[in-house]
């Protein structure tokens, strides 16, 4: 158990008031953008941190802000912690173990391991209802997407691909998982049928989000050295462009799909904004000044009252946040 160590201070670029809640003299991160990495009511948020034995996960309760450790891992991959449905449970990938574990008394099991000759890839990714998890593993330079059951750690190769797969994606209310593929972004069904390429797109881990209803999807596409973020319906295959954008990186939803929150990639305006869905209006959040907008991710809470983001700007990768309560009305937890 740790004491608060955050403060605050004036963003330089808006005056925005803006909450640095972990000591940049260690580096602490946010899982992928795509995980589940707040609580449903926005009481505490999970990240991974190299203040203990090695990187480890931690609890921060945001009443209090105080923070917990809540693994004992030999090899924490820091972008895997995901947070179950129910809020009493957490997975996470340890070297080739994929273990759940209670917050109430961190009782775990590993529920799946890497087979020998395999490694650990670039994505992890549970459903939203909790029975499956979505993971990449890789060999050498091939890679192959596996869908886990949660429940007894039973196991089916989706995809096998002699190149990249990153950053799956489970279709909300669906029974297909959304990936990249090299640059391109594909779609599988459950049982491994129905493989097929949707789009080019940035390599990122942030590159592509479903809407909440599942229906369509938003993506970011790079031509020359513009960015615009185009959106897709999967099932009919119409493909059309949603907004042209400042450079982003990367960007994620609001629970009702209605803002945006998005990094910019540029040099010259290093900032976190976001969008109104409605009207294609951007709005400068703050400056992120990270090294590589790439860390950035910035994600919103529940309730959408709230953003998160990384950045390196003070030292190490710490993690930031700003109340964008006058900006957005609150959305059900």
């Amino acid at each position: 158990m740790l004491p608060a160590e955050g403060r605050r201070y004036s963003d330089p670029a808006t005056d925005f008031p803006v909450e640095l809640f972990t000591d940049p003299q260690y580096t602490s991160v946010l899982p992928y953008p795509y995980a589940r990495a707040i609580a449903r009511k926005g009481s505490f948020f999970v990240f991974a941190s190299d203040r203990g034995s090695g990187m480890q996960a931690f609890r921060y309760d945001l009443r209090g802000g105080e923070i917990r450790q809540i693994t004992a891992a030999e090899a924490l991959a820091p972008s895997t912690l995901n947070i179950l449905p129910d809020d009493k449970l957490f997975t996470y990938m340890d070297g080739r173990s994929l273990r759940v574990a209670q917050f109430s008394n961190f009782h775990e099991r590993e529920v799946y391991r890497i087979p020998d000759g395999w490694e650990l890839g670039e994505g992890f990714s549970v459903a939203g209802d909790g029975i499956y998890a979505a993971l990449v593993e890789k060999q050498g330079s091939k890679s192959r997407l596996r869908l886990i059951g949660m429940a007894k750690g039973n196991v089916t190769t989706l995809v096998e691909h002699e190149g990249a797969i990153r950053h799956p994606m489970p279709r909300p209310r669906r029974a297909s998982i959304l990936y990249q593929r090299d640059d391109s972004l594909c779609l599988v069904h459950y049982d491994g049928q129905n493989d097929h390429k949707l789009a080019s797109v940035i390599p990122s881990a942030g590159a592509a989000d479903w809407t909440p209803d599942g229906r369509t999807v938003l993506y970011l596409q790079s031509r020359g050295k513009a960015i615009t973020m185009r959106e897709l319906t999967p099932d009919t295959q119409q493909d059309k462009l949603f907004s042209p954008t400042s450079q982003y990186i990367n960007f994620s939803q609001n629970r009702d799909g209605s803002v945006i929150v998005a990094a910019s990639g540029s040099l010259a305006s290093p900032y976190v904004l976001i969008m109104l869905r409605s009207v294609k209006r951007e709005l400068t959040v703050c400056e992120h000044k990270a090294s590589k907008p790439a860390m950035v991710a910035p994600i919103f809470s529940p309730t959408s009252q709230r953003i998160y983001f990384q950045s390196d700007r003070h030292g190490k990768s710490a993690i930031y946040s700003v109340v964008v309560d006058k900006f957005i009305e609150k959305t059900e937890s």
